[in-house]
Protein backbone atom coordinates (compact mmCIF):
# COMPACT_ATOMS: atom_id res chain seq x y z
CA UNK A 1 0.00 0.00 0.00
CA UNK A 2 1.08 3.57 -0.64
CA UNK A 3 0.47 5.79 1.80
CA UNK A 4 0.12 9.72 1.11
CA UNK A 5 -0.29 12.25 3.50
CA UNK A 6 -2.49 15.64 2.06
CA UNK A 7 -2.28 18.45 4.15
CA UNK A 8 -5.32 20.86 3.23
CA UNK A 9 -6.33 24.64 4.30
CA UNK A 10 -9.42 26.15 3.79
CA UNK A 11 -9.22 26.74 -0.07
CA UNK A 12 -11.28 24.05 -1.83
CA UNK A 13 -9.75 24.28 -5.07
CA UNK A 14 -6.16 23.40 -3.53
CA UNK A 15 -7.38 20.75 -1.75
CA UNK A 16 -9.55 19.63 -5.00
CA UNK A 17 -5.48 19.83 -6.87
CA UNK A 18 -4.50 17.84 -4.19
CA UNK A 19 -7.17 15.28 -4.46
CA UNK A 20 -6.47 14.61 -8.29
CA UNK A 21 -2.73 14.38 -7.76
CA UNK A 22 -4.05 11.56 -6.06
CA UNK A 23 -6.40 10.31 -8.08
CA UNK A 24 -3.94 10.43 -10.85
CA UNK A 25 -1.29 7.97 -9.16
CA UNK A 26 -1.02 4.19 -10.76
CA UNK A 27 -3.84 2.25 -9.51
CA UNK A 28 -5.25 4.54 -7.20
CA UNK A 29 -8.07 3.16 -6.28
CA UNK A 30 -6.32 -0.33 -5.17
CA UNK A 31 -2.73 0.67 -4.18
CA UNK A 32 -3.26 4.28 -2.72
CA UNK A 33 -4.25 4.89 1.38
CA UNK A 34 -4.78 8.61 1.83
CA UNK A 35 -4.96 10.71 4.97
CA UNK A 36 -6.66 13.76 4.48
CA UNK A 37 -4.91 16.05 7.37
CA UNK A 38 -6.28 19.50 8.65
CA UNK A 39 -4.33 21.89 11.22
CA UNK A 40 -6.18 24.14 13.31
CA UNK A 41 -3.74 26.88 14.08
CA UNK A 42 -3.41 28.55 17.29
CA UNK A 43 -3.05 26.74 21.03
CA UNK A 44 -3.40 23.06 21.38
CA UNK A 45 -6.24 23.08 23.68
CA UNK A 46 -8.36 25.28 22.01
CA UNK A 47 -9.91 26.18 18.97
CA UNK A 48 -9.25 29.40 16.86
CA UNK A 49 -12.59 30.87 17.28
CA UNK A 50 -13.28 31.59 13.23
CA UNK A 51 -13.56 27.61 13.27
CA UNK A 52 -15.22 26.87 16.53
CA UNK A 53 -18.89 26.34 14.78
CA UNK A 54 -16.82 23.34 13.15
CA UNK A 55 -14.97 21.33 15.48
CA UNK A 56 -14.34 18.96 13.29
CA UNK A 57 -12.02 18.97 10.51
CA UNK A 58 -14.85 17.07 8.61
CA UNK A 59 -17.16 19.90 8.59
CA UNK A 60 -14.19 22.36 6.80
CA UNK A 61 -15.91 22.70 3.25
CA UNK A 62 -12.08 21.81 1.94
CA UNK A 63 -11.40 19.02 3.96
CA UNK A 64 -15.20 17.46 2.53
CA UNK A 65 -14.34 18.13 -1.11
CA UNK A 66 -11.71 16.38 -1.19
CA UNK A 67 -12.06 13.35 0.46
CA UNK A 68 -15.75 12.69 -1.37
CA UNK A 69 -13.40 13.19 -4.52
CA UNK A 70 -11.03 10.50 -3.43
CA UNK A 71 -13.80 8.75 -2.06
CA UNK A 72 -15.52 8.68 -5.87
CA UNK A 73 -12.21 7.47 -7.00
CA UNK A 74 -11.90 4.26 -4.65
CA UNK A 75 -9.46 5.34 -2.71
CA UNK A 76 -9.49 4.49 1.38
CA UNK A 77 -9.55 7.92 3.29
CA UNK A 78 -8.89 9.25 6.80
CA UNK A 79 -9.58 12.27 7.75
CA UNK A 80 -6.93 13.60 10.41
CA UNK A 81 -6.46 17.26 12.62
CA UNK A 82 -4.45 18.58 14.76
CA UNK A 83 -3.81 21.69 16.07
CA UNK A 84 -1.14 23.97 16.67
CA UNK A 85 2.31 24.33 14.45
CA UNK A 86 1.11 23.66 11.01
CA UNK A 87 4.59 22.42 9.48
CA UNK A 88 5.80 20.74 12.71
CA UNK A 89 2.66 18.65 13.33
CA UNK A 90 2.46 17.74 9.20
CA UNK A 91 6.02 16.22 9.74
CA UNK A 92 5.06 14.30 13.08
CA UNK A 93 2.35 12.86 11.00
CA UNK A 94 3.83 11.82 8.32
CA UNK A 95 6.42 10.27 10.23
CA UNK A 96 3.80 8.96 12.44
CA UNK A 97 1.94 7.41 9.73
CA UNK A 98 4.89 6.41 8.04
CA UNK A 99 3.52 8.35 4.72
CA UNK A 100 5.44 7.10 1.65
CA UNK A 101 5.10 11.23 0.09
CA UNK A 102 3.61 14.47 1.28
CA UNK A 103 1.06 16.11 -1.37
CA UNK A 104 1.02 20.32 -0.83
CA UNK A 105 -1.11 22.72 -2.25
CA UNK A 106 0.77 25.56 -3.49
CA UNK A 107 0.29 29.43 -3.85
CA UNK A 108 1.49 31.51 -5.46
CA UNK A 109 3.89 34.17 -3.58
CA UNK A 110 6.03 36.80 -3.93
CA UNK A 111 9.50 37.16 -2.28
CA UNK A 112 8.97 39.21 -0.07
CA UNK A 113 5.05 37.43 1.02
CA UNK A 114 7.59 34.58 1.58
CA UNK A 115 10.45 36.52 3.50
CA UNK A 116 7.91 38.75 5.83
CA UNK A 117 5.06 35.31 6.20
CA UNK A 118 7.44 32.26 5.81
CA UNK A 119 6.58 29.48 4.30
CA UNK A 120 4.95 26.63 5.44
CA UNK A 121 5.49 24.65 1.91
CA UNK A 122 9.26 25.58 2.07
CA UNK A 123 9.65 24.60 5.42
CA UNK A 124 8.28 20.95 4.47
CA UNK A 125 10.14 20.42 1.93
CA UNK A 126 13.13 21.44 3.53
CA UNK A 127 12.43 19.44 6.81
CA UNK A 128 10.90 16.39 5.62
CA UNK A 129 12.95 13.05 4.61
CA UNK A 130 10.07 11.71 2.48
CA UNK A 131 8.91 13.14 -1.52
CA UNK A 132 7.01 15.95 -0.98
CA UNK A 133 4.96 16.99 -4.32
CA UNK A 134 3.26 20.67 -4.65
CA UNK A 135 0.75 20.88 -6.79
CA UNK A 136 -1.61 23.82 -8.10
CA UNK A 137 -4.36 25.20 -7.70
CA UNK A 138 -5.94 28.83 -7.30
CA UNK A 139 -4.24 31.28 -4.52
CA UNK A 140 -6.22 32.56 -2.12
Amino acid sequence: MYRVLIPVDTNEDRALAQADYVKSLPNAAESVEAYLMFVFTGHSNELPQEFEKFKSASRIASVRRAQESLEEAGIEVTVLEDSGDTEDDILDEAEARDVDSIVLGGRKRSPVGKAIFGSTTQGIILGSDRPVVVTGGSGD
